[in-house]
């Protein structure tokens, strides 16, 4: 009896054990995937944030790269940076139109207009290549974008005002009304109505004619104009004043006189393309005038090449 009490307490204690056991395995295992997908979470969460780490520096990457394109575009449209860059500015004028911008007896190319722009390009810290050509053709190259800037007496009009950007006045003038020694017709601008004048068709001194009633010959240059007066097939040609003495000192024997003078001064400036492609120039181009105004150069420059300042407004 004592014996087979033990064989069944003995087989109890194996199966209790088995069973401890089997618990413990169990336990073992439900820890074990409980720390599997506790890993598998953070994983994917760490997944997750990389993705979004990543995702916002290609956003950020994108920004930077967007900033940079707005900026190199509005570089590319900056007028004064692609002269600066290329360390050259264009400059229009007639080359025939003394003292404001002509060739001397060396075939050198000067006057009041060119050394401004030269003047300029200095304060730029670029050099300047002066383009000459006809009058009715330097306006259209400028809208053209052939070249930088005009540089050739200006004069500022109302419709032109409309359709160019203008620096600070440089020069003030008169306006002359120019005839032989002997008419005696004209004493007035009024007494223009009917006459036959000439002139550089679309300049300044050409639609005055017209408002006060001239009949208007075009022609290529001053020199045409004048040989036009002198042979009578012209009444008269209108020109800045200081235009008509500048002639005279080199033709003192030229039967012509100043009939009348307009009675205000207008005002000569720089003409740009409108916009903000040419903003910056025209900003540094007026700085560059008003310290060539403050230094007195401009000044001497007048007193240079016309005789008197018509840098300044009388």
């Amino acid at each position: 009896m004592k014996k087979g009490m033990k064989v069944l307490l003995l087989m109890f204690t194996m199966l209790f054990a088995l069973a401890l056991t089997g618990c413990g395995k169990g336990g073992a295992e439900t820890a074990s995937s409980q720390g599997e997908s506790q890993t598998d979470a953070e994983n994917e969460e760490t997944a997750q944030a990389g993705s979004q780490d990543e995702a916002e520096g290609e956003a950020e990457s994108e920004t930077e790269n967007e900033t940079e394109s707005e900026a190199g575009a509005e570089a590319a449209d900056d007028l004064l940076a692609k002269i600066q860059e290329r360390g050259e500015i264009i400059v229009a004028m007639e080359g025939t139109w003394a003292p404001w911008t002509y060739h001397d007896e060396s075939d050198t190319l000067v006057g009041y207009d060119v050394e401004i722009a030269q003047k300029i390009a200095e304060k730029l810290g670029v050099e300047v290549t002066f383009v000459e050509g006809e009058w009715d053709g330097l306006l259209a190259g400028l809208d053209s974008g052939r070249y930088d800037m005009m540089v050739n007496g200006v004069d500022i009009t109302e419709e032109r005002a409309a359709k160019y950007d203008f620096s600070i006045p440089y020069a003030y003038n008169r306006t002359a009304v120019i005839v032989k020694g002997d008419n005696e017709d004209i004493t007035s601008m009024e007494d223009l109505n009917g006459k036959h004048t000439a002139n550089t068709i679309s300049s300044t001194y050409a639609e005055v004619a017209e408002q006060y009633g001239a009949e208007v010959t075009g022609v290529d240059d001053l020199n045409q104009t004048f040989e036009l007066l002198l042979s009578g097939r012209i009444d008269a040609t209108l020109n800045a004043e200081v235009t008509y003495y500048d002639y005279m000192k080199a033709h003192p024997d030229a039967d012509i006189k100043i009939a009348t003078l307009a009675p205000e001064a207008t005002q000569a400036a720089i003409p740009f393309r409108k916009g903000e492609e040419s903003a910056g120039l025209l900003e540094a181009v007026n700085n560059a005038l008003a310290e060539l105004a403050e230094s007195g150069e401009l000044s001497e420059l007048s007193e240079k090449y016309f005789g008197v300042d018509i840098s300044k407004a009388e």
